[in-house]
């Protein structure tokens, strides 16, 4: 069995953000040599988050405006008197921090319209990191 992890790093400038990964991650994929096995991305942050889904314009305002109405932001949120962003973390323990793909014949198994984004949920910052940990049998 072989392995390779890869970190990505990016920079966000918004509060809620979608960065599609996809290209990077099937990059990481071939660099692997990696035929078959799984590939699992995991963001190491309790306010960001990762989601497969197409890349559409109009897709991604809808997916947007769903995933900041998961939490809203008028509410009195406990966390808030500490740093200001509970609605953040609320919404990143619902999305979830990592998404696993299926590796076949050196490619990344998913739907033809599946793309992996990562979700900034408390941007803007100088520094995210996503984690890419490849194994299997080359």
């Amino acid at each position: 069995m072989k392995w390779k992890t890869e970190t990505i790093q990016l920079e966000t400038h918004k509060q809620f953000e979608l960065f599609d990964l996809t290209s990077e991650i099937e990059g990481e994929v071939y660099a692997s040599e990696i035929k078959h096995g799984l590939c699992i991305i995991t963001v190491p942050h309790a306010t960001a988050a990762l989601i497969a889904n197409e890349n559409e314009a109009g897709l991604k305002e809808d997916m947007m405006t769903r995933i900041q109405a998961l939490a809203p932001e008028e509410n009195n949120y406990k966390h808030d008197q500490l740093d200001n962003n509970a609605r953040a973390h609320i919404i990143a323990g619902i999305l979830g921090p990592d998404l696993t793909f299926v590796i076949e014949e050196g490619r990344l198994v998913r739907g033809a319209w599946q793309n992996i984004f990562f979700v900034e949920l408390d941007g803007p910052r100088s520094t995210r990191k996503v984690v890419v940990k490849i194994f299997g049998e080359k």
